[in-house]
């Protein structure tokens, strides 16, 4: 941390340096959020930023703010170039270190537990509920499985050795040491590991191993992955997408949907998502992901998946704030707020639409050449 004056008050500003402790989350209607915080983003100059004012600089690549928020960040200082003050007219060269002083808000998650399901002398396994990311990306820091470990359990440092979709539930390995990671990652390189999920989706699941074999292409402007297949095998145009398998098989359905386990040969991004869309029964209450055929009364609540919101957020794309988002009367004095903030007095992040549930696609099982590691089954998954 370091202490800087602002506007005539003290500030202490935060880095990734500084670990999130406890007494850093509120919880309010059943979400976890952050306290807001200072923030100390860094960036450099790339080489088509260079040649622009640095006032233009964040208005045109960063228009979550308004044009005036940067005018006056910058004479402030709270926009710096090189660790200096500079005028609003300053113009930018390549490689230069910009930092960004900031109050922090970042999205809230819900409010379940990260329950440790087991703790061994390198290896914790964890049941990660659906809205919490992995690890530290976007706009969130401190809202992560990493983060929250690390605040509740003392846990630190882990490496996790897969990834699970924000959005997505269940079993989560982590190493508590490097060594440990690299292990676990030469065997998922290597083909010896072997992955279960298990999926509630549309309609009624052909019976038997079905497997599915289907490029997958991800566009990551849209947050969003597609399926190819050659359709003429004498076609001289090449597939655009990475080659992707996926097995499934029913385990069990009521006529209306199914529950399916899922066993990914290969990791691509959405993959069981878009392959269980490719066979015409998408999760169903994948709004990202659902067939436009698809019976719509078989998805329950808003949709599962706000990544693409938050995507386009990231991107500079102001969405509207959601006034259900202002924290309690009697929670005021849990945070400060910051005169200059685009955001206070909300906790959540302008944009952020209060609107989630739990993804229908969660992690049962994760096993190696001497390994195994099992998370309950989520209520969900049951008729």
């Amino acid at each position: 941390m370091k202490r800087k004056r602002d506007g005539g008050m003290e500030i202490v500003w935060q880095t990734p340096a500084n670990t999130p402790e406890k007494s850093d989350y509120v919880f309010v209607n059943g979400r976890r959020h952050v306290k807001p915080y200072y923030f100390e983003f860094i960036s450099h100059v790339k080489n088509r930023w260079a040649g622009k004012t640095i006032v233009d600089l964040f208005a045109q690549e960063f228009k979550g703010r308004p044009y005036d928020y940067y005018v006056s960040a910058v004479k402030s200082g709270r926009i710096l170039v090189d660790g200096q003050m500079v005028p609003i007219s300053y113009v930018v060269r390549s490689s230069q270190k910009i930092s960004h002083f900031l109050h922090r808000h970042e999205p809230p998650v819900m409010a379940w537990d990260v329950s440790i399901l087991q703790k061994e002398t390198d290896v914790v396994t964890v049941c990660k509920p659906a809205s919490v990311p992995v690890h530290p990306c976007g706009q969130y820091r401190k809202n992560t499985i990493i983060g929250i470990l690390q605040a509740e359990y003392d846990l630190a440092p882990l490496f996790p050795i897969h990834r699970l979709d924000r959005l997505v539930s269940g079993l989560l390995i982590l190493a508590t040491n490097s060594t440990r990671a690299d292990i676990f990652r030469q065997q998922i390189e290597a083909g010896l590991v072997q992955k279960q999920y298990v999926a509630r989706v549309v309609g009624v699941f052909p019976e038997g191993e079905q497997v599915v074999k289907a490029n997958i292409e991800y566009n990551a402007r849209e947050g969003k992955s597609t399926a190819e297949v050659e359709e003429d095998k004498y076609s001289n145009t090449p597939l655009k997408g990475k080659t992707a398998c996926t097995k499934f098989t029913r385990i069990s359905t009521d006529g209306n949907q199914s529950i399916v386990l899922c066993e990914p040969v290969t990791g691509r991004t959405h993959q069981i998502r878009v392959h269980l869309r490719h066979t015409g029964h998408p999760i169903a209450n994948d709004y990202l992901y659902l067939s436009a055929d698809a019976n719509l009364r078989t998805v329950e609540g808003m949709s599962a998946d706000r990544a693409a919101s938050m995507s386009r957020l990231s991107a500079g794309i102001t969405l509207t704030r959601d006034p259900t988002n202002h924290l309690p009367e009697h929670s005021n004095e849990d945070f400060t707020t910051d005169p200059m903030c685009t955001n206070c007095p909300n906790l959540a992040p302008k944009g952020y639409d209060g609107h989630e549930e739990a993804l229908w696609l969660h992690c049962v099982h994760y096993s190696g050449p001497d390994w195994s590691y099992e998370c309950p089954y989520p209520d969900w998954a049951s008729f």
